[in-house]
């Protein structure tokens, strides 16, 4: 079992079990899934869909899932079919491991980082963010790099509200921003 699960368990659910005053277990704020996803520009070739493929597998320990244009959109030189991204959908172990590693060893190593933005929340329990490039994690040779690709990842929680995502990811340590103006 990962560390982060493990904390989370033992230390992090029953403080905010009593932060929230949640009366049943089953009303705590718990992670749900991680989806990573990374876009890819129309003109790519095979080659560099291939290597951006490659990384978020690297990345993730997961197969990612091409995800294919629906409709055709000529001013953006898109066919339907065509594929325009790669997504992968993390659960159980491997959305702690990846969870522990983004928290940990990702976000440091990201130049003139400040914390994540507090905008990225839906009001329903999940949070987006996007990075800009993959090389900030290490899992990554910045050296066999073709391209630096960006990639979105949005965390899914069971919380009801932004309140409760909040405070399970701040304890969970995602660094968030400073608030504006304070």
């Amino acid at each position: 079992m990962s560390g982060m699960k493990e904390k989370y368990k033992r230390e992090l659910a029953p403080a905010l079990r009593e932060a929230l005053g949640c009366r049943n277990p089953m009303e705590t704020p718990r992670l749900r899934k991680i989806v990573v996803n990374m876009g890819f520009n129309t003109t790519v070739d095979r080659d560099m869909m291939n290597a951006c493929t490659n990384d978020l597998a690297r990345l993730t320990g997961q197969k990612p899932l091409l995800i294919k244009a629906g409709k055709s959109i000529s001013n953006f030189k898109l066919r339907e079919g065509m594929p325009i991204g790669a997504k992968v959908t993390l659960r159980r172990d491997r959305m702690y491991d990846f969870m522990e590693r983004l928290i940990h060893t990702a976000l440091p190593r990201i130049r003139d980082f400040r914390g994540l933005a507090r905008t990225g929340f839906d009001g329903r329990g999940a949070y987006s963010f996007g990075l800009q490039d993959q090389t900030a994690f290490p899992e990554i040779d910045p050296d066999e790099v073709k391209r630096i690709q960006g990639m979105n990842i949005t965390i899914v929680t069971t919380a009801v509200d932004e309140a409760g995502a909040r405070q399970l990811l701040t304890m969970l340590g995602i660094p968030f921003a400073a608030a504006a103006g304070g």
